[in-house]
């Protein structure tokens, strides 16, 4: 009985341990992913960094304000449409 035992915890411990050593991976490859920063589609408040009028994430007053941008996956801004991945200059809020 105790070899049994003995070769249940040692097969559930190399499950952890195979388990354990994706992980890193794992977040290397998500590190990876290239994004874009995305102007004129993000939700009032939902703009991830500051713009023209306002210095600071999350504060951007309108839907689709010009100046507010958010992250997204490389190439999936100007498929939405209002999107674009050029900022708009000082006097074009």
């Amino acid at each position: 009985m105790k070899n049994i035992d003995t070769v249940i915890t040692a097969a559930l411990a190399s499950i952890v341990t195979l388990g354990a050593l994706g992980l890193p991976s794992q977040a290397v490859a998500a590190e990876k992913k290239e994004v874009e920063k995305c102007y004129g589609v993000a939700k009032a408040g939902g703009n991830d960094c500051k713009t023209l009028s306002n210095a600071c994430a999350g504060h951007s007053v309108e839907n689709g304000q010009k100046d507010a941008f958010i992250a997204l996956p490389k190439g999936t801004c100007e498929r939405i449409a209002g999107g674009s991945l050029v900022a708009p200059q000082a006097d074009a809020k």
